[in-house]
This record gives C-alpha cells, sequence and structure tokens, in this order.
C-alpha cells in the first residue's frame, strides 16, 4: 500500500528534525520526505492537520502473558492495546509459561505475534534455564531464534558465580544481559518501599539496599567481565548514582526506569491501594525526583511501560497479597508527554526517551526513525487532546492502573505498521 501522509508536524529525535512535513510510504517502507517521488500514487491519504508524525513507539519492557498466563491477557488484546498506544515494537521479558528458555518457544511466539499482523515483537531469552538461577540457557540458539538480550525478569540469580559465568558468556559473543537488582533475602516478604507510608500501614517494606545491593553487584561482575548490562526498572537515587560511578569508571551500562516510578511514590498507595503495588515498589518522594532528572538529563536512557496486565481477582484482594503489576501499553504515550510538559523539554527530546533511545537499547536499526528507507512504523497523534483513563476504555485484557480517572494529554490518532494502518481512532 501506498500512503501519502500531509499537513503533519514530523517529529524524528534520530535526526534532529521537528518541522511540518510531508512523509510518503511505499511497500512497508519510507521512501520520501517533502515531495512525492516522481510517479507516486497513494492509495491513501491522511491530512495529518494538527498532528505530530512520530516513530513508532518502541516499549523495552511489555508481558504479554502469552504462552501460559492467558486468563490475565492474551496476545490478541494486548497487540491491540499496543496499537492504541502507537507502540510498534515490544521488547518481552521472559517469565512466560513455559519461560522463554527453548528456541521453540521463541519460534512460536514470534510466529503468533507475526501472524496477527500487529506489533513487531523482540523476546529477551531466559539467561538461566526456567530462570532457576542454576543453569545457563543456549543463548546462541535463543538469539538464532530471534532473542534480542537475556534476563532473568523479576528472579534473581542467588549464586554470583552463575552470574559470573553468564555474564563471560555473554560478553565473549557481545550479547546484551539485562538485569534488574534486587537482592532476593533483602526483599524477602516486602510488598512496599521500607518507609513512613509502609510503616504507618503496617505493609512489609522493601528497603533501597535491595536495588543498591544487587545492582553493585551486577555492575561489579560486567566491569569484570565486559558484559553489556542494561538495569531495568531502576527505582532510586542510590540506584542512578551506582551506575553513574560504573560509567565514570569505564562500565558499559544503561539502564531504563518504568512510567510508573516516573510519576508515582509510595504516597500513591494511599489506603492499599492494589493498583499502586509494583516490582520494585514505589519508592519516596525524593527518589521520584531523582528519576526524573536522570531521564531528562540523558542519565536515565529510555521510559518504558512495564506493562504488567493482571486480571481483576489478582488486584482485589488486600495489597500484600495482591499481585504486582500495572497496564501500561496504552499509557505510555499520554504519561511521557506528561512528563516531558511538567520537565520542559522540547517535543523531540521527549519522544527520543521511547524512540530512539530506545531502539538503541534493543538493539533495533530498522525502526525508531523516519529516515527514508527506514521500516514505515508511524505513530500519529494530536498532542493537544486530553483523554481520560477508565476500564472501559483501555483495551488491554488487564485494567489494572494506578492512573485510573485521570485526565492526560496526547491522544493516538493513528497507528502504522510496515506501512499499513493498523489503528485509527474515531473521530
Amino acid at each position: 500500500m501506498k500512503i501519502a501522509i500531509r499537513n503533519g508536524r514530523l517529529v524524528d529525535p534520530a535526526h534532529d528534525m521537528d518541522a511540518p512535513r510531508a512523509i510518503f510510504i511505499a511497500d512497508g517502507k519510507i521512501v520520501a520526505h517533502g515531495a512525492a517521488p516522481d510517479g507516486f500514487t497513494p492509495d491513501r491519504d491522511i491530512d495529518a492537520s494538527g498532528l505530530v508524525v512520530a516513530p513508532g513507539l518502541i516499549d523495552v519492557a511489555a508481558r504479554l502473558r502469552e504462552p501460559g498466563f492467558e486468563y490475565r491477557a492474551t496476545l490478541e488484546s494486548e497487540m491491540e492495546a499496543a496499537m492504541a498506544g502507537g507502540v510498534t515494537s515490544l521488547a518481552i521479558p521472559p517469565d512466560t509459561d513455559p519461560v522463554l528458555d527453548e528456541p521453540g518457544l521463541v519460534e512460536m511466539l514470534c510466529y503468533r505475534a507475526k501472524k496477527l499482523n500487529r506489533a513487531h515483537i523482540y523476546p529477551v531469552g531466559a539467561l538461566t534455564i526456567g530462570l532457576q538461577g542454576q543453569r545457563l540457557s543456549e543463548m546462541a540458539e535463543l538469539v538464532e531464534a530471534g532473542c534480542v538480550a537475556f534476563s532473568q525478569a523479576n528472579v534473581p540469580i542467588v549464586d554470583t558465580n552463575v552470574l559470573l559465568r553468564a555474564m563471560e558468556y555473554a560478553a565473549t559473543f557481545g550479547f546484551r544481559v539485562w538485569l534488574q537488582p534486587m537482592a532476593p533475602f533483602l526483599a524477602r516478604g516486602g510488598v512496599a518501599h521500607d518507609g513512613e507510608v509502609a510503616t504507618r500501614l503496617g505493609l512489609p517494606g522493601i528497603p533501597v539496599a535491595a536495588e543498591t545491593v544487587a545492582l553493585f553487584t551486577h555492575l561489579q561482575l560486567a566491569q569484570l567481565t565486559g558484559a553489556r548490562l542494561h538495569v531495568t526498572r531502576l527505582s532510586s537515587a542510590a540506584g542512578l548514582s551506582l551506575i553513574e560511578q560504573a560509567r565514570a569508571d569505564g562500565a558499559d551500562v544503561t539502564c531504563d526506569v518504568s512510567i510508573n516510578h516516573l510519576h508515582l511514590s509510595e504516597m500513591d498507595i494511599g489506603y492499599f491501594n492494589p493498583n499502586c503495588h509494583l516490582i520494585p515498589p514505589l519508592r519516596s518522594q525524593r527518589d521520584r525526583d531523582a528519576l526524573r532528572q536522570g531521564l531528562k538529563d540523558g542519565r536515565i536512557n529510555a521510559l518504558c511501560s512495564d506493562h504488567t496486565p493482571v486480571d481483576d481477582d489478582g488486584k482485589q484482594a488486600p495489597f500484600s497479597e495482591s499481585e504486582a503489576g500495572a497496564t501500561g501499553l496504552e499509557l505510555l504515550l499520554p504519561l511521557t508527554l506528561k512528563w516531558g510538559q511538567e520537565c520542559r523539554l522540547s517535543l523531540k527530546d521527549t519522544l527520543s526517551r521511547v524512540t530512539a533511545d530506545a531502539a538503541r537499547i534493543v538493539g533495533i536499526t530498522k525502526a525508531g526513525h523516519l529516515a527514508v528507507g527506514a521500516r514505515a512504523d508511524l505513530c500519529l497523534f494530536d498532542p493537544g487532546a486530553w483523554t481520560t483513563v477508565n476500564r472501559a476504555t483501555l483495551r488491554s485484557q488487564g485494567k489494572n492502573s494506578p492512573f485510573l480517572g485521570l485526565e492526560l494529554p496526547g491522544r493516538v490518532r493513528y497507528t502504522i505498521v510496515e506501512g499499513q494502518v493498523m489503528f485509527a481512532a474515531e473521530a
């Protein structure tokens, strides 16, 4: 299909572009900016007046719940949520059931996603068999099957010798290692930040030290082995300081933060709001402010949704017994825009954290930008429109969001994947 998008504001952070400009698509790729190529006759003309034409968003952490947890969400429902959120590429953690530790499982997931013809998925393989932290997975075979990195999801490796060998192996072949820092014994039994709110509510706490102790180990082993380390879902100011020091010492380390920890703190738990039960826990307001500043100045490299749909039964239990997680695919864009506005960033710098910067972390070269020849994955949105988050409008099967009832900026009007219009909002 040939598509002409005219009268829009083209914003491409990867190429420092923010200007009114037409864009032309053919055969799933961007073929021209400004003026149409000779002989170009579009099958569809999109009038993007008042809209921003941006690269499709790239989410570096989104659980689609398949295989194994279809009662919480299905690949179909979460792909529809991605399209409604303008998210065209997703990195998938390995904590499915069964775990993504075998090439056949990865190939099956990729096949299912491709057959649905929606967002592109980039599986993150299990670093150890079954995420049990004992035997290394067959990383080379998993890469051939489609994995872009290796992770333990939320399951830490207790035996540091196993983690050392995993990093050595990954470094030998240039594989990326994605780790969420959480010392299991310090975090054991905890459900909230170990602070005044948890004390007042009588909730078992998880201290910041649970993050920093594990993170220090990860950083030391990464420097020792030369592994390419990505720290996922950073939650504290102290953790960010450790990463800064490691970089100063020459470590190759990147990190991301979730939309939840960018906007919320322990205070938002209120009176036991189970939608605020997250992993890692919401930290102090000081931590939240440090994360916001770190993302603004580039010390934190990307922003993710940490999309984790949970069924109603999992959230209607007492806080300490509820299931951790929040839905976020459809909120990634508006919460990114909200952060950018509050920090007085340009739209180009704001969108960079969920397009070009995220693409570099995942290792995507043909998306995350709008250069001629790039894959035609685009998000067209109205930056002046406001939408209220409510259960009825969320397309995700998981309705668990701490942002329910809030009015947020930005509304996706069109999502285009490989030159096909996959989502068009009602006028």
